[in-house]
């Protein structure tokens, strides 16, 4: 294993916050308050060439390999993009269309591929339910074939995306009795007769990406809108969680880092009784503290990204327990951020405190931590 980037990874680095910083930090602070989607800075990551990179020129992408795909990640993060402009990148991009590129027909690729990866559509991926979050096998949204139509009906909740999407990447089951087995995945268009999207839901922190519910009510969509073939759907999900454990946490991880150099900053400027906080031997843990769970945190996500390059099957225990130290761990670090600033900490005007409601979420999507620690358990 390679601990090291290439010259031209450091190189692509370097432009990736160079454009996040120019192009989309200036409006995250506004569109976070405002609880409002940034169209204009999602079109830009088409532009850049973001949202598309690790699919393959053909299709409008860059062909880039996992490790340089997780960096990019990480530097949108690192620039100080909000976290709710990058989850909904995260769910468009590895949920939605690198499903449908991997396990769709050719039809389905030339007609969604090359427009999801400009951003000239939005997508979506559509599995959890009100009533089966961490039981997949759970989930009640039916598709039953009837004629030349599936024909859907069920909810789903919690959607990234959701308001926003073009299509979505819908999972039900044709078979009520199969468990795992009698899960597919359907591509569901926002016009599909009988398919609504509910309001975007408040939530406490990534407010610039809407959530919502998905309704279907006898939603009709063509037989060909099936992904891969009938019963495949639950592999399809699963093969997510590489992406889910390396990219996805990338931009957070990222995050963090944004968010120890301006504590690091802040520390050095702000003086209290005749010298700098930073001399503090209270303060200086708490940037340590930060700067463990950085570095902890990378070397992770960067495993798993380096794993799936090399072609290796998904380790389910690095996965889970990646996916756990980010979404536990980072809870303190965000946390001591904000009380290193104080009561500025507390402000909107100060990041810190966008960075800790973000933070909240790692914990709990993609996979709760109670989850993983079973996960964990049950392979050791």
């Amino acid at each position: 294993m390679d601990f090291a980037f290439s010259d031209e990874q450091l190189m692509f680095a370097e432009q990736v916050v160079r454009f996040a910083k120019k192009e989309i930090v200036p409006r995250c602070a506004e569109h976070d308050l405002a609880a409002r989607f940034d169209f204009e800075s999602f079109r830009r990551l088409g532009e850049f060439g973001i949202l598309g990179l690790h699919l393959p020129e053909e299709f409008g992408g860059s062909g880039a390999d996992v490790v340089t795909t997780t960096l990019a990640g990480y530097c949108l993060g690192l620039a100080g993009v909000d976290g709710g402009l990058t989850l909904s990148y995260g769910a468009h991009t590895f949920l939605c269309a690198d499903t449908i590129f991997v396990h769709g027909s050719d039809e389905q690729r030339q007609k969604y591929i090359p427009k999801l990866a400009s951003g000239e559509l939005i997508g979506a991926m559509g599995l959890t339910e009100p009533g089966a979050g961490s039981d997949v096998a759970g989930i009640t949204t039916r598709a039953a074939r009837r004629g030349d139509r599936w024909v859907l009906n069920g909810a789903k909740m919690f959607i990234t995306n959701g308001p926003i999407a073009d299509l979505l990447l819908v999972y039900a089951k044709t078979d009520k009795d199969a468990a795992h087995a009698g899960i597919s995945a359907f591509i569901v268009e926002k016009d599909a007769p009988g398919f609504s999207a509910g309001k975007p839901l408040t939530k406490m922190g990534v407010k610039a990406s809407p959530t919502s519910e998905l309704f279907f009510e006898d939603c009709e969509i063509p037989l060909e809108n099936l992904v891969g073939g009938e019963g495949e759907g639950f592999n399809m999900a699963m093969q997510t969680v590489e992406w889910d454990r390396s990219a996805l946490l990338a931009p957070m991880v990222g995050a963090m880092e944004y968010a120890l150099k301006k504590s690091a900053a802040y520390a050095k400027e702000r003086t209290q009784f005749g010298r700098p906080i930073a001399d503090f031997q209270a303060i200086k843990r708490k940037l340590a503290e930060m700067k463990i769970f950085v570095e902890t945190a990378q070397s992770l996500i960067y495993r798993i990204a380096w794993c799936k390059d090399q072609g290796r099957p998904l380790n389910h225990l690095e996965a889970a327990v990646a996916k756990l130290f980010v979404g536990d761990w980072s809870l303190a670090p965000s946390n001591e951020a904000v009380l290193l600033h104080g009561g500025y900490g507390y402000c909107h005007e100060y990041e810190v405190e966008r960075f800790f409601r973000d933070t909240r979420l790692a914990a709990i999507g993609g996979g709760t931590s109670e989850i993983q620690k079973m996960i964990i358990s049950k392979l050791l």
